[in-house]
């Protein structure tokens, strides 16, 4: 479970990002976040990495308050957390195969389980015909499915995917949300941040809403409403 309570987070020159934020994420939600750039979507979810520190009030993973974690902990929340991002991220010197294998030997994988794990992902986001393929050979959607597979392949408890079909046509974008529901179905929570009103409203899952660091809505099954 994640919880905010109360957070605000104030910058430096007095800007406000984010203004007495509550709510709750229970495990195994999806959860889409939205709101024009600016709302304080991407700060959200550095709180929940511990990149951000709230100026007041917690936030909470499994009854654990992020921000007092020492170092060594927070390592270890991260490996719970796999992420996505709209510009991919990917090593662009390493096949597709050996991108995924790289996150897995940094959480301390042996090599029995890369060899078994790493195909099995592929295949899950349909790119196991492009095991060997390097990042310049591959498609946007492609680009993305890889990095999917890549935050899933350590069995993370959650997944938050920052304006994942930022940069993808609409069917590309169709298939990554669909992937997305099929590792939420898996039992992953999913924490998704877009601008796609389509998307939104086809998932038909809960929807927080955001405007100048407010949490304005917060429905259960919702739409994109701005």
């Amino acid at each position: 479970m994640i919880y905010f309570d109360k957070v605000t987070k104030k910058y430096h020159d007095n800007s406000v990002a984010l203004s007495d934020v509550t709510f709750t994420i229970e495990p195994r939600e999806f959860v889409s976040i939205v709101g024009h750039s600016g709302a304080g979507k991407t700060t959200l979810l550095k709180m929940i990495l511990a990149e951000e520190y709230p100026t007041s009030g917690r936030v909470y993973y499994e009854s654990k308050n992020i921000h007092s974690l020492r170092r060594k902990d927070i390592s270890l929340l991260r490996r719970k957390i796999g992420t996505v991002f709209q510009d991919f991220r990917l090593l662009p010197n390493k096949t597709a195969y050996e991108n995924i294998a790289f996150a897995m030997e940094a959480a301390g994988r042996g090599d029995e389980e890369i060899a078994a794990d790493v195909p099995h992902v592929l295949e899950l986001v349909d790119l196991g015909n492009k095991m060997h393929n390097f990042p310049h050979q591959l498609s946007g959607g492609e680009k993305q499915r890889v990095a999917i597979a890549r935050a899933i392949v350590n069995h993370p408890d959650i997944i938050i995917a920052d304006e994942p079909t930022g940069n993808l046509d609409p069917i590309n974008t169709y298939e990554i949300v669909q992937i997305l529901k099929k590792i939420h179905d898996l039992g992953t929570t999913i924490i998704l941040t877009t601008h796609n009103k389509g998307v939104i409203d086809s998932l038909g899952k809960r929807v927080i809403t955001m405007d100048n660091g407010i949490l304005v809505r917060d429905d259960k099954a919702g739409k994109y409403i701005l």
